[in-house]
């Protein structure tokens, strides 16, 4: 009895750590994301659990530890091998400032040929390229929701392009213009940040991938809501313009209070933000350079956790966690505010009222 019930057992561990020693042979030669990684050491923790509920010695235990350490810190793979850089061109979008301006300049370095869009040819971002960046390096001015623009850049990119065509396109010209709650924007603000963000972007893609299918090259697109997380006069200005044409209706709907303790929290969370632009910048080196590029890169410690949580855990984990993070606020607009005072007060009368009908009957019995 005992015999038939190990045996499919040890197929079933034979089989966990097959998978489990498949999934980290990827992780290590690929340098994976931190959700695969995860992954394969929750399945380890299962592995060592399983084990352990069959009480193997101690010993045994602690050799297959060793064992799992010697076989990673031998076969583990150093800095991963990466393409040339020298020859290859890259157009990069919005250089005027943050991403776009470092990768402008941390690709100029690596030996790219980068083309870097940006809307001031005569602005501060557009004189530091000029100024710290090779000559190689070559500035347009466009504005991405300007089609015609876009067409200009892709003339000019066209004429001044080496025998190996175009290698990378990276999307990072991006917005974010829309402070505090749906009702409290203006239509105008979401249009102008599809414009920028959705339809400018698919202009430039449509208009450049012709280029990279010639080159067999990369396209890399930036998506991140905190490109303004450092910059607190920048949320400063979207408060003081909100209160300045906001209609008095609204205004008194939500409270005053209620939209200086939104701008409150943006400001609370430049204070936090990490100036250090690198970790951005590293993916997006990846992904130019690598022989096998990613899907997708998180950039930053902690951005592969929440991913995974938000993908795989509950709705109900993951909206708590979602608001733990970031809806930090106290305050309910003043309306609800209000409703609410009225319901405890309504409520308060009621069990007055019935206490009052209930007394009586009490007494006639």
């Amino acid at each position: 009895m005992m015999d038939d019930y190990m045996l499919p057992t040890w197929i079933y561990l034979a089989v966990l750590a097959v998978i489990v020693g498949s999934v980290m042979k990827k992780v290590l030669a690929f340098h994976l994301s931190s959700t695969p990684a995860l992954l394969a050491w929750l399945s380890f923790t299962v592995l060592v659990e399983r084990l352990w509920a069959f009480c193997l010695p101690t010993v045994l235990l602690m050799a297959l530890f060793g064992l799992s350490v010697w076989l990673y810190s031998t076969f583990r793979p150093g800095a991963l091998p990466t393409l040339p850089a020298h020859g290859k061109a890259v157009f990069i979008t919005g250089c005027d400032s943050g991403f776009g301006k470092a990768a402008a300049m941390r690709l100029d370095a690596l030996g790219f040929e980068v083309f870097a869009t940006v809307l001031n040819l005569s602005g501060e971002g557009a004189k530091e390229l000029q100024r710290t960046c090779s000559p190689r390096l070559t500035l347009i001015q466009v504005d991405i929701t300007q089609p015609q623009q876009v067409q200009q850049a892709l003339l000019v990119t066209k004429n001044k392009l080496g025998p190996n065509g175009l290698w990378g396109l990276v999307n990072n010209a991006g917005v974010c213009v829309n402070f505090g709650d749906a009702e409290l924007s203006l239509m105008s603000n979401y249009r102008g940040c599809m414009e920028v963000n959705f339809f400018g972007t698919l202009n430039v893609t449509q208009s450049f991938l012709p280029l990279l299918r010639q080159s067999k090259g990369r396209l890399v697109t930036i998506s991140s809501p905190a490109g303004q997380s450092s910059n607190q006069a920048y949320w400063e200005q979207q408060h003081k313009h909100l209160l300045q044409t906001l209609s008095p209706a609204l205004l008194e709907e939500y409270g005053e209070d209620y939209v200086t303790e939104t701008k409150e929290l943006f400001c609370s969370y430049t204070s936090t933000a990490n100036p250090d632009v690198s970790p951005v910048i590293d993916v997006i080196v990846q992904a130019l350079l690598s022989p096998q590029p990613l899907v997708r890169y998180f950039a930053g410690p902690g951005i592969g956790l929440m991913y995974f949580l938000h993908s795989y855990c509950p709705v109900i984990i993951r909206d708590r966690f979602i608001q733990k993070l970031f809806l930090k606020k106290k305050l309910m607009p003043r309306a609800l505010r209000k409703q609410s005072s009225f319901d405890i007060n309504l409520k308060f009368c009621n069990n007055n009222n019935e206490e009052k009908v209930v007394q009586p009957a009490m007494h006639q019995q």
